[in-house]
Order: C-alpha cells, then sequence, then structure tokens
C-alpha cells in the first residue's frame, strides 16, 4: 500500500497547522517525521490516519482517494506517547481488542496475539494486566495492539520519549528488526535526530508545518538542504557563521582569514553562511587545516557521557559536542579546532550550495 499525500493544508480557525505539504510513502517503508515541538509531526498523523480532514488537498492510498474516509473505514493502527492500554484487560485481551472488534475466529486470534506478544518479548505476561507491568512492558502492550492487527499503515507518535534510555534503546532496535518483515507503511514521530538516525529509512524534516526535506535518513542528515534542515538535523544545532567568499580564501568579519577548500573555489565570490557541526568542533586539532580559536568557556551541558560545551569568540558564538564529561570553568579562556575542509556553505537566502565531502564515520549530529 502506497500513501500519497497531495497539496495538504490544515487550518484550524486562525492558524495553520500544516501548509502545503506533498509527500509519497512507498508500500514497505520506514518513514521518521523529524521535527520540534509544533512542527505539525501529531498532526500530519492525524491526518494521515482520518482522524482529521485536511482543509485543502487529497489524501491517496494505493491511488483511491480517501480524503473523507474516517480512521473506522481505514485498515490503521496508532501508538501514542502515553500507554494507552485498557487498564481492567489482561496484556492478552488489551492486544487482541483489535481482532475482537474485527469479528476474527477465536482460533486467529489466538494465534496473531501470542506470536505478536512473542515478537515483542511480553509473551510470558499475557495473564497480567497493565498495572503489573513496568513502562517498557506497558508500552510494548500498546504496539502489540497495533502490530497485530496488520494494519496497512502504523503510526508511532513519540512511542518511546517517557521511557528510560536503555529501554528506548532496546525498543528502537525491536522496531527497526520488526518493520523488515512487513510490508506495511510505518511513520515513526520524534524531535531527537539521534532517534532519526537510529531508526534509518526515510526522514522527513518538518518545520512549522512545512515540509522541509525528504529523503533517505542519512542521505538528509549528509547532504541538507538549507540551514533549517541542518539545524533540525543537529543536536546540538549546527554551528552557523556568516563569511565572505573569495577564490583564495574566507575571511569571518575582516579579522579571520583562512585558506578555502578547493571545492569552494568555484562558487562566485561573495557573502555566505559557513555551517559546522558541533561534533566537529574540537578541543584538539584532528587536520592539518584546522583553525585554531581563542574562546571562552559559556558553560558546560553534561548529558550523560557527553558535553555540550557553550563558547563565545569575540564574533560568533559556538557549541562543541564532546565525549566523555568536561567541567572547564565559566569565563575560562580555551582554544579550540574549527575544521574548515567540514564546512556546509548556505547562500543568503539559507539554500545549500556545497556540503563538505564524508571523511571517516563520525555519526554524530
Amino acid at each position: 500500500m502506497s500513501l500519497h499525500l497531495q497539496h495538504i493544508d490544515h487550518i484550524v480557525g486562525a492558524e495553520t497547522h500544516i501548509s502545503g505539504i506533498d509527500l509519497e510513502l512507498e508500500p514497505g517503508s520506514f518513514n521518521v517525521l523529524l521535527g520540534r515541538t509544533l512542527a505539525g509531526k501529531t498532526t500530519l498523523m492525524r491526518l494521515m490516519a482520518g482522524l482529521e480532514p485536511p482543509t485543502r488537498g487529497r489524501i491517496k492510498m494505493d491511488g483511491k482517494d480517501v480524503t473523507g474516509v474516517s480512521v473506522r473505514h481505514r485498515n490503521v493502527s496508532m501508538v501514542y506517547q502515553q500507554f494507552i492500554n485498557y487498564p481492567s484487560l489482561s496484556v492478552y485481551d488489551n492486544i487482541a481488542s483489535p481482532l475482537k472488534l474485527a469479528k476474527a475466529s477465536k482460533q486467529e486470534i489466538d494465534k496473531r496475539v501470542r506470536e505478536t506478544a512473542a515478537m515483542l518479548g511480553i509473551d510470558h505476561l499475557l495473564d497480567r494486566v497493565p498495572l503489573e507491568l513496568s513502562g517498557g512492558q506497558q508500552q510494548r502492550t500498546a504496539m502489540g495492539r497495533a502490530l497485530v492487527k496488520d494494519a496497512d499503515l502504523i503510526l508511532f507518535d513519540e512511542p518511546l520519549v517517557n521511557l528510560d534510555y536503555k529501554l528506548r534503546e532496546d525498543l528502537r532496535d525491536e522496531l527497526r528488526e520488526l518493520f523488515k518483515a512487513r510490508n506495511c507503511i510505518a511513520v515513526y514521530a520524534t524531535t531527537e535526530p539521534n532517534e532519526a538516525l537510529a531508526l534509518g529509512g526515510n526522514t522527513a524534516v518538518l518545520h512549522e508545518g512545512k515540509l522541509l526535506q525528504y529523503g533517505p535518513t542519512e542521505q538528509i542528515y549528509r547532504e541538507p538542504n538549507g540551514i533549517l534542515s541542518a539545524e533540525m538535523f543537529s543536536e546540538p544545532p549546527i554551528n552557523i557563521v556568516p563569511g565572505h567568499l573569495t577564490a583564495d580564501e574566507i575571511t569571518f568579519d575582516q579579522d579571520i582569514h583562512f585558506p578555502c577548500d578547493d571545492a569552494l573555489r568555484n562558487l562566485p565570490a561573495g557573502e555566505y553562511r559557513f555551517g559546522v557541526r558541533a561534533s566537529h568542533v574540537s578541543l584538539k586539532p584532528n587536520a592539518a587545516d584546522d583553525l585554531e580559536l581563542e574562546v571562552a568557556v559559556d558553560v558546560a551541558e553534561i548529558s550523560g557521557s557527553e558535553t555540550f560545551l557553550h563558547v563565545r569568540h569575540k564574533l560568533f558564538p559556538l557549541v562543541l559536542h564532546l565525549l566523555g564529561i568536561q567541567t572547564p570553568e565559566v569565563n575560562q579562556r580555551i582554544k579550540v579546532y574549527f575544521p574548515t575542509h567540514k564546512l556546509f556553505v548556505f547562500d543568503q537566502q539559507g539554500n545549500i550550495v556545497h556540503t563538505p565531502e564524508t571523511r571517516g564515520g563520525n555519526q554524530h549530529v
């Protein structure tokens, strides 16, 4: 089954929640909706499911116009952030509920419930009720109810956000494997670039109800089509520094000069915005063309085994994504190394004009 959203708008009162989205999802594809809070991910999923009609545009499934068809008449399942299970029913009956509504035979229900529970590793919990389960087990139960239906379209609205890191990692891996063997379309919403990369498949980058870019996930990460896509697919957001390019060098505010990469020499001279990922700025030089900058420390955000180090040069701020726990003092003067061969180059309108060649396998976003 294919799904095609054709020029979709969704307007509520004076608010435009979705604007001009045209998106085609292929049969058997795994698709990530990546965007910040209020980007329009949940609204878009509700439109896909038939829970709400679009204000303008058409929705087609397998070439058939289903724009006005309600969710009850579509073969769709949805998993939410919250652990939405029937509290008085056992795990078995929770998973079986869509099949009972579809009036499947008892034998078919039993077979599919047990197969789905085994696939999710909760087959030993079928007699328990949700309140006797851990958070991860409750979410697996909710997923089981969505998967057992064998829907054409399965929607996951940030389903792992309320789980701890290890559980999220385990369930993410399981989801990726589950959908390799299914021919349905899966759509998974997240605010986190790392999660999108971990899930793979295709990614649609959303911002303020608009589709910025869609394609294979790693390609979108490597080749954003503009500053907004690059920012959405970076955690913390990509560093952007305004500068001037000539045939020979790049200049930041008439003060910092360095030779431009050979790949940039064919670009017209002029004003550009240069992007570098936080994970590519370092505390030690990694290449001969790294630019040494003296900066002052603003704050170090420690997140588990990583540190987001916010610093400021006299001309611009930078953020470094560092492995390990780093604890420099506020206002401490340190040196950082800016990789001039890893620059994304954007024109004044924010469109990409150059992406750096990949050197090595750094997957930090």
